[in-house]
């Protein structure tokens, strides 16, 4: 597939890279970037090929949060003739400017909705700054692994926006706990690497290049791909489920049920016999 200002490869091992690729705007997410992860997404949603998905950035920096130059061209009433082309809602008339305001806002965050809805699991890779639009995809991502430089910011507050855009109210009270989340929405401040791993916000820091970076996501992957692809889809989706769930009750059933579908699968026989013949389990790409 080929995209704009993303770069997508699926390995014959079941891992698919995807790369935010803008590094000479700092990977901020224009209104082509948006449209290329919705298109991704939408494909990985039926995708089983693709077990895993490791999303990275080109450059220095993982994403500097939305594209400011674009949004402000929103708000203007001479627009260029490409975007009015490529974007629908940039063709609207001044006085239906807030319905393409809305409609430009949906589009960015349904790109969350839709990162915890596909079944792979996300292993986020962050080097440099991610902030605004950029620190909301590392939230919603499964696993974040991050570089010795890696700063991480809820940028929306210092600009004029509120605090909370994107899912980052959704996801980071979750992630660190009410407290800590509330300091960093409220005030939009820097979270460093070392922070960032104390606290819990990313699993590890990893000193190195890129390349070590990858390094270290794959050897999550990897392992990832040793267990069977339906128990994984399951527990993601146990999991998105229980960080609203109203009891305990409701949690057991879906354990329950997500438990009653893998029996029923050839992923458990699979297991099974790999575990008892001590070598690696063989599951079937989809």
């Amino acid at each position: 597939m080929n995209f704009e200002t993303i770069k997508f490869e699926l390995r014959e091992d079941g891992i698919g890279i995807l790369t935010l690729n803008r590094p000479d705007k700092l990977n901020a997410l224009n209104f082509q970037m948006i449209e290329d992860l919705h298109s991704i997404f939408d494909n990985l949603m039926i995708n089983l090929d693709c077990r895993v998905l490791i999303l990275r950035a080109a450059g220095k920096v993982f994403c500097a949060g939305l594209d400011l130059k674009e949004s402000a061209i929103l708000q203007s009433k001479k627009k260029p003739e490409e975007l009015k082309e490529k974007f629908f809602f940039m063709r609207a008339p001044d006085k239906d400017l807030i319905k393409a305001k809305i409609y430009a806002q949906g589009r960015a965050s349904h790109l969350i909705v839709k990162m915890r809805k596909i079944s792979q699991p996300i292993i986020a890779i962050v080097q440099g700054a991610a902030t605004g639009a950029g620190f909301t995809l590392v939230l919603a991502a499964d696993i974040r692994i991050a570089g010795k430089d890696a700063k991480l910011a809820n940028s929306f507050i210092n600009i004029g926006f509120s605090g909370s855009d994107l899912a980052s109210s959704y996801h980071l009270p979750r992630l660190i706990g009410m407290s800590r989340a509330t300091e960093i929405l409220y005030t939009g401040r820097f979270v460093d690497a070392e922070e960032a791993e104390r606290i819990g916000l990313v699993l590890k820091v990893i000193k190195g290049d890129d390349t070590k970076l990858l390094e270290a996501a794959l050897e999550i992957a990897e392992n990832l791909l040793t267990k069977s692809p339906l128990g994984l889809r399951m527990t993601k989706e146990a999991i998105n489920l229980t960080l609203d769930s109203p009891s305990l009750d409701t949690i057991m059933q879906i354990e329950n049920r997500s438990q009653m579908l893998c029996s029923a699968s050839i992923d458990l026989l699979e297991g099974i016999n790999a575990f008892f013949e001590k070598r690696k389990p063989k599951y079937p790409k989809s």
